[in-house]
């Protein structure tokens, strides 16, 4: 089975709220997620993460510390999925890719249809 390694920002606000994102295309069209995507070869995973935030939201972020990895098999790949907590630098989270955003906070992280991979990281974020 194939193997995709991605890259997850946990983003918080001063409130304790969490930045969650709606995907707007593919077969999980609808479902929320972590804002993040693939690491690219030759790359650490903090450099990903840097990148691809930057790519989908046009926001800078710092990685300040790694909270968990997540394994998951979905029916067509297996997905490694590295997660950090990180903060804003700059920027506004404008949505590139993404249908949808919101904050959450942590007695709301229940209210959207996470990814499954997503939702296992869910008691890591309460």
């Amino acid at each position: 089975m194939k193997t995709i390694t991605v890259v997850a920002a946990v983003i918080r606000n001063s409130k304790g709220e969490i930045f969650v994102t709606q995907r707007g295309y593919g077969e999980f069209k609808d479902w929320w997620e972590l804002p993040g995507g693939k690491a690219e070869p030759g790359e650490t995973l903090e450099q990903a993460l840097k990148r691809e935030i930057m790519e989908e939201l046009d926001t800078e972020i710092s990685v300040d510390s790694f909270i968990t990895t997540v394994d998951y098999d979905y029916p067509a790949f297996h997905l490694t999925m590295h997660c950090y907590w990180c903060s804003i630098l700059s920027g506004n989270l404008e949505l590139k890719e993404h249908e949808a955003a919101k904050w959450l906070a942590p007695d709301e992280l229940e209210s959207v249809n996470w990814l499954p991979a997503d939702l296992i990281l869910l008691p890591f974020l309460r």
